[in-house]
């Protein structure tokens, strides 16, 4: 198991390969469809507030509660990632992004920003948001819940050792083509097969 700690820097990302498993140790700030689009559309939140830079984005709504007047993450599973697809390798290059987390995977455009500006797509475990929420261990604020909604703004949660792995890597690497082209060549032979 691999530790990534904040500061996140591109030496750390640069490191990972496809496969590896990591703890992250730091801030996560989360952004999903309306996030996305927004700041694809130029604008970008006051840097006092979210550091964008060097970031983290986990494409994920959290379901909030608050308690005792600070807010508590009661479930904080990844959302789909490939929603993003148009969207992200702008975002990774503009804000200088060093990892994005979520489910099911990204496609050229991610992994093409990835090895040109040193980030990964870490894949979260999809159906245990109750288990990945108690890997955060306070929320730090939120951007956005007024424009947005709260599952659609940015929080910033900060988490001990969050589990997830390495599906893109910064070198260019994707296990989500190699799969899907594996899954293909065994159904072009399936197909085959059926047909003699």
């Amino acid at each position: 198991m691999i530790q990534l700690e904040a500061p996140y820097t591109e030496e750390q990302i640069r490191k990972l390969k496809v496969g590896d498993r990591v703890e992250i140790s730091g801030l996560l700030l989360t952004g999903r469809d309306a996030v996305h689009k927004w700041l694809s559309e130029g604008n970008e939140p006051p840097q006092a507030e979210v550091a964008l830079q060097n970031a983290i984005i986990y494409h994920c709504g959290p379901v909030m509660l608050k308690k005792k007047g600070k807010w508590v993450a009661t479930a904080a599973g990844p959302t789909t990632s490939i929603r993003e697809e148009p969207y992200q390798a702008g975002i990774i290059e503009k804000f200088g992004i060093k990892a994005v987390i979520g489910k099911g995977g990204m496609g050229a455009k991610t992994r093409d920003a990835c090895k040109k500006f040193g980030c990964v797509y870490l894949h979260a475990v999809g159906g245990a948001a109750q288990v990945l929420a108690e890997k955060i261990v306070s929320v730090e604020g939120v951007y956005g819940e007024e424009k947005f909604g709260s599952p659609e703004a940015i929080w910033k949660l900060m988490v001990k050792n969050f589990p997830v792995v390495v599906t893109i890597d910064a070198h260019g690497n994707s296990l989500h083509e190699a799969v899907e082209a594996s899954s293909q060549a065994k159904l072009k032979t399936v197909i085959d097969q059926i047909g003699k």
